[in-house]
């Protein structure tokens, strides 16, 4: 069993100043959502920066709280995704993709206030190839993880005779083996005896 060297005072530093601008980037999650409310509730919006017309949703309030509606949840989902120490975090990405695909197409409605019907009803058949490499990539893991702890080779599933959902333990596995080569033998030498009489 390896031990772990304690964390240096500088790492221990880096390690909560981390945490800490996590757990306030979660606190503060609401309160990003709720910043649609500084958006004009007209339709063209101008600064000095920038001029955004909104098509589809005619109202910039209304943009702005789709817009953040789906920028929050992925936010959230992103620092999830950074720091989960689960096996499965790649998972995560599923519904990361799903909320980026929602995002475009809501964005692309606004600006150029089309209404693609392939945008909506076909979403999950655009995405589907994604979600099945993830979920490939998380079972790969998965047997990597069960292989390493249990030990099992999976070479060893295709024993000669016997089913990997058989009742036999590795034990009566061994003692049949040798059982039918102690037979193989016992045959060959009764198979000699007989040729020499």
């Amino acid at each position: 069993m390896k031990l772990r060297k304690p964390l240096s005072t500088k790492e221990q530093s880096k390690f909560l100043l981390l945490g800490s601008i996590i757990a306030i980037s979660i606190a503060l999650s609401p309160y990003l959502f709720y910043l649609y409310e500084i958006f004009p509730s007209t339709r063209v919006w101008e600064n000095s920066f920038f001029r955004y017309e909104s098509y589809y949703y005619e109202n910039v309030l209304t943009a702005a709280w789709t817009y953040l509606g789906k920028l929050t949840p992925l936010f959230l989902l992103f620092i999830w995704f950074f720091t989960c120490k689960h096996w499965w975090y790649h998972a995560i990405l599923i519904p990361i993709v799903m909320y980026l695909y929602q995002i475009f197409v809501v964005f692309y409605q606004d600006v150029y206030m089309e209404t693609a019907f392939w945008m909506d009803t076909d979403g999950l058949i655009y995405l589907a190839p994604f979600f099945i490499i993830i979920l490939s990539i998380v079972y790969l893991i998965r047997l990597k993880i069960f292989d390493r702890i249990y030990g099992i080779d999976l070479t060893e599933i295709e024993r000669e005779n016997i089913s990997p959902f058989s009742p036999f333990s590795d034990k009566e596995y061994d003692e049949i083996k040798e059982f039918r080569e102690s037979t193989e033998q016992n045959n060959e030498v009764q198979e000699e005896y007989y040729a020499k009489l």
